[in-house]
């Protein structure tokens, strides 16, 4: 058995280690500037690129806004009469000329001419929560109280959401990709190199449990397992719902069959064997050696969409909800679905069934049966 120093004991100085001569002893209740700094790199390392790229936007925003708005540098924490006036100046309220923001006309014009809005007028009401929830997440880690989480701010974001919502202004999600219409964006595929590439990552994203982009974006051969000819299993190491990598039973995705082939397809006339499995193709065919990113990812749907001739507001997540819709009209069972999507919540898909869905519900066809006696 191992011998210990029990931490109630007094120590005997000699068996503790010398002081290492030219290094300052740090103080218990506080943490070192160089302790800051890599616990800062490691949150930054942790958090996907599209996470940190929209963080820096909205702050980025925050800053330029209460610039113009208040004439000073943004210092936190800030009092929430500031987060207030940030809502009344970007979200819409009705008035006797119609609905209005509250940011004033000369102020949006400048907002939009230095490149921090896209457009005059009112954010997005997803925008609008998430540049707050931002701010809110910059307050917490500094541990500065956050004026977020006031009643006041509370209950303004609560008015918003419920007259959006009488309003009919609440934003739709992403039409589905189901199987259907993933076959019109598999037949704009030829078999050139750039054409195998996107017909695999479609069918990877689709058939694997509706990947998201960042994770179709993060895929590397390292994770990829060979099973048969054209059968393979894919390791999802990280995701949203397993950001620390933690080895799980459910990690595991098939990809099989016509996903399986192409991915096989794909592997072979780009030689790839090793690093990120989806990458870049230049225009003589040349395959690059970097990932492509989770914006190249949406692009490509885009593109292929577009392609097909396909009407509707179509991106990446569209193959994910695609995929949960497609189970639902042909009535997989929940279980079996959410082992492919890794979903936590049977709530949460069945929040992923669109439109169609529900026509292939049984239980609305009541009245088409005989009535037995």
């Amino acid at each position: 058995m191992k011998s210990y120093i029990p931490l109630s004991a007094p120590l005997d100085p000699d068996l503790l280690p010398a002081a290492s001569p030219g290094t300052a002893p740090l103080q218990p209740e506080l943490l070192s500037a160089s302790a800051e700094d890599a616990l800062r790199a490691l949150r930054l390392e942790a958090a996907s690129e599209n996470t940190t790229s929209s963080y820096q936007s909205a702050l980025r925003y925050w800053a330029a806004w209460y610039w113009l708005r208040y004439g000073q540098a943004i210092a936190l924490p800030l009092p929430a009469n500031v987060v207030l006036q940030f809502v009344a100046d970007h979200g819409e309220h009705l008035t006797a000329q119609g609905a209005q923001s509250g940011l004033p006309p000369a102020l949006d014009a400048q907002l939009v001419q230095q490149g921090f809005k896209g457009r005059l007028g009112s954010l997005a009401h997803s925008t609008l929560v998430h540049r707050i929830a931002v701010l809110s997440k910059a307050h917490s880690h500094q541990a500065l109280p956050n004026p977020c989480h006031s009643t006041e701010v509370r209950e303004a974001l609560s008015h918003l959401r419920k007259a959006y919502a009488r309003r009919g202004m609440l934003e739709q999600k992403k039409a589905a990709l189901t199987r259907p219409l993933l076959e019109q964006l598999l037949a704009t595929c030829d078999d050139s190199v750039k054409g195998r590439r996107d017909r695999a990552l479609l069918l990877f994203a689709w058939a694997s449990g509706g990947r998201r982009r960042s994770e179709v974006a993060d895929a590397r051969m390292e994770w990829l397992q060979t099973m048969g000819p054209g059968q393979y299993l894919y390791d999802l190491r990280l995701s949203k719902t397993n950001q620390s990598g933690s080895a799980r039973p459910e990690n595991f995705k098939p990809v099989v069959g016509v996903a399986g082939a192409a991915l096989s397809q794909w592997l072979e006339v780009s030689g790839i064997r090793d690093g990120a499995i989806f990458r870049r193709v230049f225009k003589n065919g040349q395959v690059g050696d970097a990932a492509l990113s989770a914006l190249s990812v949406n692009n490509i749907v885009k593109e292929r969409c577009a392609l097909a001739g396909m009407e509707g507001d179509f991106s990446a997540h569209s193959l994910r909800s695609g995929f949960v819709t497609e189970a639902g009209r042909q009535n997989m069972a929940l279980a079996d679905t959410m082992a492919m999507t890794g979903h936590q919540s049977a709530a949460t898909v069945l929040g992923y069934f669109r439109a169609e869905a529900p026509l292939a519900n049984k239980a609305a066809r009541l009245l088409d049966e005989p009535q037995s006696d």
